[in-house]
């Protein structure tokens, strides 16, 4: 499994007065759905863009399990701001992902997410599942080849 994928993508964002609370800066719910966008963005610049990736591979998504975030500095109404994305390891079912925010050059928030390949439950339908990522979907964020392991999962399902 590859723990050096070198994919990146960024991505501006400008701070509009509806992501901001009373206090006037980013409401932190508001750095969430921004890092969800750009995992979404990281995706489609590795050549899978959502709608034809879960038609493509049969999953309903890549549901985020787990999430932590620091929060440094913080983002006001007008600022422009500037997320880096990458998957920093995969891991057969879930990879990780990592967003750092800058704001001016200066790291304002670090979010770590735990994201995993899902598809509807083969035993309830109502009720998902993971499965694990294709080693053709892994080689797209990495220059590295899967390891034989999670190649032959992958091939087994």
């Amino acid at each position: 499994m590859s723990k050096n994928p070198r994919l990146t993508n960024r991505k501006s964002i400008v701070i509009e007065w509806g992501d901001c609370d009373p206090a006037r800066i980013v409401h932190f719910p508001r750095y969430f759905a921004f890092f969800d966008a750009c995992t979404t963005a990281l995706f489609k610049k590795a050549g899978l863009a959502k709608r034809e990736m879960l038609q493509k591979y049969g999953i309903i998504g890549i549901p985020m399990v787990d999430v932590r975030a620091s929060f440094r500095a913080p983002s006001r109404f007008g600022d422009e701001v500037e997320v880096v994305s990458e998957i920093t390891e995969f891991r057969g079912s879930s990879f990780l992902v990592r967003h750092q925010l800058f704001n001016q050059d200066n790291l304002a928030v670090e979010c770590f997410e735990t994201r995993v390949w899902a598809r509807a439950s083969l035993k309830n339908s109502e009720k998902i599942e993971s499965t694990p990522i294709p080693a053709e979907v892994m080689a797209k964020f990495s220059d590295r080849r899967p390891s034989r392991k999670a190649a032959r999962s992958s091939n087994e399902h």
